[in-house]
């Protein structure tokens, strides 16, 4: 028997509060988000700095070694997506990228409150099934 899926929670952040979410985490503007993740022993990961990270990993110890690299520089180059990915979080459990689906629906059953509000713009959840995930596109492979 295989082992279940894991998943992750999302968020696309306001503008305004995706700059702090960067910037300043502890900003008391962010206080009804923190205090919920904080409850979830969760933290906020910028996708855009996530991809700026592992574009320089990947440039330091040699592109060949990772196989998202073209189409995550690709990313990075582009204003429209660098824009996009500057507002959308990935959330982290203790740590973990992933995790139980239970974690994650406790986590998103207690964020969906400020989904669609001044803060959290919108809310998503991912699993690591592999036929639920975008391939890479042939011209990044």
């Amino acid at each position: 028997m295989s082992a279940p899926w894991q998943y992750q929670i999302r968020v696309n952040l306001t503008d305004d509060h995706a700059g702090l979410a960067r910037s300043d985490p502890g900003n008391l503007a962010l206080k009804p988000l923190t205090e919920i993740l904080n409850r979830h022993h969760a933290t906020l990961k910028c996708q855009l700095d996530a991809f700026a990270a592992y574009v320089a990993e990947a440039e330091k110890e040699g592109a060949d070694e990772f196989p998202l690299y073209k189409w995550t520089k690709a990313t990075l180059d582009d204003p429209e997506k660098t824009a996009k990915h500057s507002r959308s979080f990935t959330l982290h459990v203790r740590g973990h990228e992933v995790y139980p689906e239970d974690t994650a629906d406790a986590l998103a059953a207690d964020l969906r409150p400020l989904a669609g509000g001044a803060i959290v713009a919108r809310l998503s959840k991912h699993d690591t099934n592999p036929a639920n995930n975008l391939p890479i596109p042939p011209e990044y492979r």
